[in-house]
């Protein structure tokens, strides 16, 4: 006979995910696990924004998973119980239309039937990595509604932005196989990133200097809520967590357009230095995590890497130029303690102070002339250098 707690048991937050198929796929967080026959939900929820999904498969099948939110415990409210039951037709979570009918049965599956959640939190601190909490602190209701663009908080790994979407002519959206809800993305255009109507220098800077479009994007998005800049640093761990958690190839493009539009900005980091502080420090929680992701995030080698290191560079550059009096003392220490992180995990060296072109002694005394490949265009020089052009009026 199965223990059942006392009916007038005080419980945890908790989340009933009734009906779930036995060894499936399961996820909360950055936790995943096979399911068994005994496991009907997860109990102890802390306060905060959570990511549930399931896979029929534990290989890189379509995986399913949706949002949800712990508000902070109150003396004169009711735990929250959140209750999903498993769809045998769409093989995914679906909500139950009165969760309260379903709190009689917390007592007959709290001990046997549900795991506690802080069991998770435990092994991830055993082993010395950064946490979920980390990698969430800017996440929002609005960041979570604009992404999945559902008010159930629902995304799929095959769930994409038009924006990332391969358009065959012919073919309508379901046909080309794309019958997933569309993402919702902050509309950064890294090849226009000036405003309606500039011309001349004006186009100019801003195409090489990015504050204008940031800080449109900003404005667009966010307004006067929160500290500046929230919004791309929500974007950037909602569109993380997917790629940890689902795999989903739309938010990996999403993240690198924020990571793209952030790094190649110049007069923005002066005069909200702040804020690229907390950029740096969370994306190299998010470079600790990469290897995290089914396959790696991206390839991390010398080539593979090459967009993103490029990226960095430029803005080290940046920081070295705005801060040469020794200002800026926070955002530069951030950048040292993420060009260490990416030297030990990569090999990545971020500094101009080495031999491009050299001779090499062989083992058999023969010399040879070595040159480094591809450095030119990272520092855009020699024939990726910027030119100026004149235009006629035509």
């Amino acid at each position: 006979m199965a223990l059942s707690r006392p009916s007038d048991h005080v419980y945890t937050p908790t989340i009933l995910l009734l009906s779930l198929p036995s060894s499936i796929l399961c996820g909360i967080n950055l936790l995943s696990f096979t399911t068994s026959p005994n496991f009907h939900g997860i109990k102890d929820l802390p306060p905060g924004f959570h990511f549930i999904f399931t896979s029929e498969t534990s290989s890189l099948s379509i995986r399913d998973g949706f949002w949800l939110h712990v508000p902070t415990p109150s003396s004169t409210k009711p735990s929250p119980l959140i209750v999903r039951r498993w769809n045998t037709e769409t093989s995914s979570l679906h909500p139950v239309e009165d969760p309260e009918a379903y709190r009689p049965k917390l007592q007959e599956l709290w001990e046997k039937g549900l795991s506690p959640y802080r069991q998770s939190a435990a092994k991830e601190a055993e082993a010395g990595v950064r946490g979920y909490e980390d990698l969430t602190a800017h996440v929002t209701a609005g960041i979570l509604s604009l992404l999945t663009q559902s008010e159930e908080w629902n995304i799929t790994s095959a769930s994409c932005a038009k924006e990332d979407r391969d358009d065959i002519p012919g073919l309508t959206n379901g046909e080309a196989g794309f019958e997933e809800r569309e993402l919702g993305v902050l509309g950064i255009d890294l090849k226009r990133t000036w405003r309606e109507g500039a011309v001349g220098r004006e186009r100019t800077d801003a195409a090489t200097d990015r504050s204008w479009a940031l800080g449109d994007v900003i404005r667009r998005w966010q307004g006067e809520e929160g500290k500046w800049g929230d919004v791309i640093l929500g974007q950037m761990e909602v569109c993380f967590v997917m790629l940890l958690t689902i795999a989903n190839y739309s938010c990996l493009e999403e993240w690198k357009r924020c990571l793209g539009l952030v790094l190649t900005c110049k007069t923005a980091v002066e005069e909200h230095e702040k804020f690229f502080t907390v950029f740096l420090i969370l994306l190299r929680r998010q470079m600790e995590r990469c290897e995290d992701v089914d396959g790696g995030l991206f390839d991390m080698s010398d080539e593979g890497g090459s967009l993103l290191r490029g990226w960095l560079k430029t803005f080290k550059r940046t920081l070295g130029q705005i801060f040469a009096n020794g200002e800026g003392e926070g955002v530069r220490e951030e950048m040292e303690e993420l060009e260490k992180a990416l030297k030990r995990m990569y090999r990545w060296e971020l500094s101009d102070e080495f031999v491009r072109k050299g001779m090499l002694d062989l083992e058999d005394g023969e010399t040879v002339e070595m040159e480094v490949a591809g450095m030119d265009e990272e520092d855009e020089s020699g024939e990726y250098a910027p030119v100026i052009v004149g235009l006629d009026d035509s």
